[in-house]
């Protein structure tokens, strides 16, 4: 008997899409996927208010929340913060009633100028790009959630120029649909520095 596929939310925001090489290509073909809903902050709240009520529905009906978008200043774009300042309430997602969350899968697909070597102890940028997500690592955690590595492109000004954005949203499709289909090592995700360059290893086929 087949188990049901799992369901993924992805939450985009990028404020200047007119400007995206990377991350608009990315979202089109992540509203293609099955099984994926692909929601555009910054096109469903132009204002930044946010329904409370519809997102935290979203959440309970999705296995899996996906945040896409550019690494802005080490951080994501200001609605995704506000999102998660209204959406994840006392008691909804973390507190002693707060059990919602547990027990799904979390994890980032965003896109760095920078080069990789720039983001390590010795680089431009002085720290990985998984230590500059430790305020979201914490997010899952304290709400229950699995915290996998990101699905990252480095040097994203140049990645159009140089060929690397299909190859690039060939390997996120192929990623949505194996963590669809549970054909994903979720155990090891959770371990890497990113997601890239290892999915052979995480992926099962069927």
């Amino acid at each position: 008997m087949a188990l049901a596929a799992k369901k993924i939310l992805v939450l985009y925001a990028h404020p200047s899409q007119e400007r995206s090489e990377i991350n608009t290509p990315l979202f089109k073909a992540t509203q293609l996927q099955p099984n994926v809903t692909a929601i555009d902050l910054y096109g469903e709240y132009p204002t930044f208010r946010i329904n409370i009520d519809k997102e935290q529905q979203r959440l309970r009906d999705h296995d899996i929340v996906v945040f896409m978008f550019p690494l802005y200043w080490y951080s994501t774009p200001a609605i995704l913060k506000e999102w998660q300042d209204l959406v994840l309430e006392y008691n909804f997602a973390y507190g002693t009633k707060g059990k919602t969350l547990c027990g799904k899968t979390f994890l980032c697909a965003l896109s760095a100028g920078g080069s990789e070597a720039a983001y390590n102890e010795d680089g431009y940028n002085h720290f990985t790009l998984r230590e500059l997500l430790r305020p979201l690592e914490q997010m899952a955690n304290l709400t229950g959630m699995k915290f996998l590595a990101p699905f990252a492109l480095f040097c994203a000004r140049s990645a159009s120029e140089e060929n690397r954005v299909d190859t690039h949203v060939q390997k996120w499709v192929r990623t949505l649909k194996a963590l669809s289909e549970d054909r994903f090592d979720i155990e090891q995700a959770q371990s890497l520095e990113k997601l890239n360059g290892h999915l052979d290893q995480l992926i099962r086929e069927h």
